[in-house]
């Protein structure tokens, strides 16, 4: 199993890279960075980059346990690949952040009070809205919680993921 979660975490890991390194290439051309659609733009890329798990899982499976797997291992191993990939994901965008976009937190602020301020709330749900974005400011400049924070963007979907496959490709032995 484990050259398996290796391989796929890896490839996963790496797909993700390169979609979030392409997408902010494409999304900051120029001064500021063009945040509107990043949010679905960046989940769909998730989703296929971890779509991965489900090959990794089906790999083992009929490559190692002979076409039969249990709901448990199936997903541990997802779960692994998930991982895996979401430690790249992390690692490229604290790079990324640090060396590339160190104002990235700046112009998302100001796109989200953009956003807000145009959205029609009354001032005091625009006021309480900022009290938060200040507090996400904030705490974004300590980089453990930072790393926390991107870990959490993308494990969660991975665990989605490796849940959902580990329903589609459970197999029992077949009873001789």
């Amino acid at each position: 199993m484990k050259n398996t979660v290796w391989k796929y975490g890896l490839i996963s890991g790496g797909v993700l890279a390169f979609f979030m390194i392409l997408t902010f290439s494409i999304q900051g051309r120029g001064e500021e960075i063009d945040f509107s659609g990043g949010m679905l733009l960046g989940y769909v890329t998730m989703i296929i980059s971890l779509s991965m798990v489900f090959v990794g899982v089906k790999s083992y499976r009929d490559n190692h346990l002979a076409g039969s797997i249990s709901f448990d291992q199936s997903f541990k191993t997802g779960l692994l690949i998930a991982l895996i990939a979401s430690c790249i994901y992390v690692i490229t965008w604290m790079l990324y952040s640090h060396f590339l976009a160190p104002d990235f937190m700046d112009q998302y602020y100001k796109y989200n009070l953009e956003q807000l301020q145009n959205s029609g709330a009354d001032e005091e749900e625009i006021s309480r809205q900022i009290a938060l974005m200040e507090k996400y400011k904030e705490m974004y400049k300590n980089p453990f919680l930072k790393t926390g924070m991107t870990f959490l963007e993308i494990f969660p979907v991975g665990l989605i993921v490796a849940l959902i496959t580990a329903f589609i490709l459970k197999k029992k032995t077949a009873a001789v």
